[in-house]
């Protein structure tokens, strides 16, 4: 019987799995369903599962194949690979039966007619019965076959998609998962290529892939082929959009970073090279593989998606979105759809931390990349160039060992599992390294560049993926703690907790701490490790005459317009992700405080610092804002602070000023703000005073009139107050928040605040360190406490107790 051999793409949905496997069912289901709002998917058809059970009957393969699958040591490569070769090649040699190539190629012909085309080209995937199920991921274990074209190529596709079921990977998976290897069906989905060859193509998610954070969509995507950003080939482009503010005509696009595309794969000339392997002209490197109505498009796609499957299943259904832009028309298409199998079953309540003890001395950092996770693990050493018979035996690759390469593919994931970690030259946050690490819960760096060139074989390093976005490969075998917290067993507070935040590229994992939002955001962390030179060095650098400083910022800029661009974007996506991450509650957002021997160490600093003899009370804060030489700098703190806001939507951001010693100066920095699009109370706005400076104190009720609340800097309060020096280590014993002088301040300040309505919290280091600290703040009434996200465990308990 003919029947259900073949179905089109649009006949078959979620119901239809065990007929036709995931990837055709999540396929079929968009197109009959989401094609009303928008989401573009390209035509196709299923080969279900009868195909396949058909063609092993007919094959009488069955028997063998159970043989060779029982010969595997599972402990031992070797066997695997000889077990999964020889069954592919008894597969792939195996007569197809007449009665099923011809209802295949008949569905090719009418799916060719349907593009006007007498052969069109398609992508030939196979989907397994048992892939994109909650308990399981299989998608990428079994093969894709690109730019297919005719009778005679589709058919030898298909029987390879069959043969693929039996991939190393895939016979290792489903051992790893307690699959039965014949419980489970193949599906062949047979679609329609998007010329993505001439476009650009890759994944979406909707969620952030390391933290499970929810409320945004991360985007990775290069020109070309989609191929190439799933292997890791490349180094691709990334995109993050915060859906809460996909509205009212915002464009909360909160990151752009420029990847390293310097190949792409395109269509081979001849049926024996289907695809091939190019290089990116240097031009076209340069610039971002999508428009931001682009990223916005695909973006309010992916998250259509997430929302029709969440409401089909009932619960929260984050998906895995594979896309492309036809290159010839510009059209978006969705490609593949699955649900996403980490995050989405974690337990946030409880957090585990892993910290680096370095025993007071600097740990060598060898190299690093893009951090895949947050775990520490540590290893020997071994490089492996290629999966060849000649590097792989028994004694070799050793359980523990940290895997070094250029990059993986699924064909790597035996070798991977028994990896203590995993270190590769290429990739981004979605290869298949990456991917694959999230699930086995091994930590990975990718994107390193140099890996296999710095490292040496047998070499003991420590792979550390716990200290944000950069991974860091840490010389030697170093010690380090993990500990576990139940959040859920936290007691109750009255008084708001809220969160220092200082990298933007942790804000998504602090997320799930207990908190009502972020007291203290400081700019300066951004400019010196996102933006990386002085914003007069970025406006001025063509007039000094330094070609080096020159050459080191055009590099910087690649991807921005020009040189304020580069600011104000960079910028503003740091503190839009922090923003985001918070949303909505309120992100205190501090002006720049760099001391002259700070902004002295930024690219191009020389050139506009002046030498100070004591920094610390010098040119800082609030001084330099009005001030005719950092005036234009200023300009682009306002220009990012308004495209968050305004632009993005984050109109949950505060800003405060610091170091602000009279209120003439705040007067001349409001004034300031105003004349850069910054008004205090228009669209919301709020200003607080870091209150840090003992003249804060003492003209409080001055000070209240013009802004909507005080947030205590205790570190500079506690240094002006006593009259030290806090860097000094030879005062350092006198330097203690505790001091009742210091708290005498913070007490009048508190009270002075509450009577004249303004709000006041703290977000200096002292409660972080000192639970009495806190206890003493709770009782003074204060309105909000700050702290690090370490110390949040040990400051609800003391807000708990002060507060009983």
């Amino acid at each position: 019987m003919r029947q259900h051999i073949v179905l089109p793409l649009e006949a078959v949905g979620m119901d239809a799995i065990a007929l036709v496997g995931g990837k055709s069912a999540s396929l079929g289901e968009m197109i009959a369903n989401l094609s009303e709002a928008g989401v573009a998917v390209p035509a196709g058809f299923a080969i279900t599962t009868k195909a396949y059970y058909d063609f092993m009957k007919h094959s009488g393969l069955e028997q063998f194949i159970a043989e060779q699958v029982a010969t595997v040591d599972y402990n031992d490569i070797v066997t695997l690979r000889r077990a999964g070769q020889k069954i592919r090649q008894a597969i792939s040699s195996t007569r197809f039966p007449r009665e099923l190539s011809e209802e295949i190629i008949d569905a090719y012909y009418t799916l060719s007619q349907q593009y006007g085309q007498e052969q069109t080209d398609v992508a030939v995937r196979s989907s397994a019965t048992a892939e994109d199920l909650p308990d399981a991921s299989f998608a990428g274990q079994q093969e894709t076959f690109l730019n297919v074209r005719g009778p005679v190529a589709l058919i030898d596709a298909v029987r390879n998609c069959f043969a693929s079921l039996f991939t190393d990977r895939a016979i290792s998976y489903r051992q790893n998962f307690g699959y039965d290897h014949f419980s489970i069906g193949l599906s062949v989905c047979v679609q329609k290529m998007v010329r993505s060859d001439l476009g650009a193509s890759g994944v979406a998610f909707s969620l952030d892939t390391e933290s499970g954070f929810k409320d945004v969509v991360v985007i990775n995507g290069s020109f070309g082929l989609g191929e190439m950003v799933v292997q890791g080939a490349v180094s691709p482009d990334e995109f993050i959009v915060f859906k809460p503010c996909m509205q009212e005509n915002y464009v909360p696009i909160i990151e752009k970073k420029l990847g390293v595309k310097d190949k792409k794969m395109v269509y081979g000339e001849s049926s024996d090279e289907r695809t091939k392997i190019i290089p990116v002209a240097k031009e076209q490197q340069q610039h971002f593989c999508l428009s931001d109505s682009q990223i916005m498009q695909l973006a309010t796609w992916v998250r259509g998606i997430e929302t029709y499957y969440t409401g089909k299943k009932g619960r929260w259904c984050p998906m895995d979105i594979e896309w492309a832009v036809d290159g010839l028309t510009g059209e978006l298409y969705i490609v593949q759809a699955r649900p996403e199998t980490i995050h989405s079953r974690k337990d946030h309540n409880i957090v585990t931390t892993y910290t680096i003890d370095h025993g007071g001395e600097t740990p060598v950092t060898l190299l690093k990349g893009i951090a895949v996770g947050d775990k520490i693990a540590a290893g020997n050493v071994n490089i492996l160039f290629s999966l060849d018979n000649r590097l792989i035996n028994g004694s070799q690759f050793k359980p523990g060992d940290v895997l070094v390469t250029e990059m993986t593919d699924p064909d790597w994931e035996p070798i991977m599992k028994m990896a203590s970690a995993i270190v590769t030259n290429k990739g981004g946050r979605t290869c298949h390294a990456a991917i694959v690490a999230r699930e086995m819960g091994i930590p990975a760096i990718v994107g390193c560049g140099n890996a296999t060139e710095k490292l040496n074989a047998g070499q003991q390093i420590t792979v550390s993926c716990a200290e944000g976005s950069d991974g860091i490969v840490y010389d030697g075998i170093l010690p380090f703690r993990e500990e576990q917290m139940d959040l859920s067993k936290l007691p109750a507070i009255r008084t708001p907790l809220m969160l220092n935040v200082g990298s933007p590229s942790m804000a998504f994992q602090f997320t799930h701490l207990p908190n009502r939002g972020v007291g203290l955001a400081r700019e300066e962390f951004i400019i010196n490790n996102y933006i990386k030179a002085h914003p007069l060095a970025l406006l001025q650098h063509r007039q000094l005459n330094d070609p080096e400083l020159s050459t080191a910022i055009s590099q910087l800029i690649q991807g921005h317009a020009d040189e304020a661009s580069y600011f104000v974007d960079k910028l503003a996506y740091g503190i839009g992700k922090i923003a985001a991450a918070f949303y909505p509650e309120k992100v205190i957002v501090r002006f720049s405080d760099f001391k002259s021997n700070e902004y002295f160490n930024l690219l191009g600093g020389k050139y506009f610092e002046p030498e100070e003899e004591n920094p610390m009370i010098g040119w800082r804060g609030a001084s330099r804002y009005y001030s005719p030489q950092y005036k234009p700098a200023f300009e682009l703190e306002c220009k990012a602070i308004r495209k968050v806001r305004e632009v993005m939507g984050l109109r949950n951001v505060v800003v405060m000023i610091p170091f602000c010693r009279t209120v003439e100066e705040l007067q001349l920095v409001l004034a300031t703000m105003s004349e850069f699009g910054l008004t205090r109370g228009q669209q919301g706005l709020e200003v607080y005073l870091m209150a840090e400076l003992p003249s804060n104190i003492m003209m409080a009720e001055e000070f209240s009139v013009y802004i909507d609340g005080f947030s205590i800097g205790s570190n500079d309060l506690t240094q002006l107050t006593l009259g030290l020096d806090r860097d000094s280590s030879l005062v350092a014993n006198l330097y203690n928040e505790l001091n009742p002088a210091v708290q005498r301040m913070i007490a009048r300040l508190i009270g002075v605040a509450k009577q004249n309505k303004v709000k006041v919290g703290i977000c200096g280091q002292g409660p972080s360190d000192f639970p009495e600290f806190t206890k003493f703040l709770v009782t003074q009434g204060i309105e909000s406490i700050s702290v690090t996200p370490d110390a949040i465990i040990k400051t609800v308990k003391a807000i708990h107790e002060a507060e009983d």
